[in-house]
């Protein structure tokens, strides 16, 4: 299995950042790449839509609003991975302190492992720098 992680520090709080990317539906509103999240299954799964036309399923595996946490799993989408697990998370240390972590885990196929890290590891990079771009 391989992993890929990326971490972001914002200099505002935890909450605010909870705000924008704590629901499950909300990568539009922070991800440029992004251009529809559609629910289904009373919110469970989105129905994702990339800006080029791209179709992704994600499937909410786990959300906690008290620890600003929620892992999803990949259900349908161009990746060239199988058992996709990921997770968001903010934490913060004080009102002006926070970091944001995107991590994956995921097995690879079709393609060497250090392709499948980079590939994971660029869009969490970059998710990341988008988000910034709203603080």
């Amino acid at each position: 299995m391989a992993t890929a992680s990326a971490t972001l520090h914002l200099p505002v709080s935890a909450d605010t950042v909870w705000q924008l990317v704590g629901g499950f539906l909300s990568l539009p509103d922070w991800l440029p790449l992004i251009a529809t999240s559609e629910p289904a299954e009373g919110g469970r799964l989105r129905k994702l839509t990339t800006q080029d036309g791209a179709v992704i399923v994600e499937r909410l595996e786990f959300f906690d609003n008290q620890t600003r946490t929620y892992r999803y799993s990949i259900t349908e989408g161009p990746f060239p991975v199988t058992d996709y697990l990921a997770t968001l998370q903010v934490s913060g240390a004080g009102s002006n302190e926070t970091q944001v972590t995107w991590s994956g885990r995921f097995t690879p196929n079709g393609i060497p492992e250090a392709d499948a890290v980079a590939l994971f590891q660029g869009i969490y990079e970059g998710g990341l720098q988008a988000l910034k771009a709203n603080f």
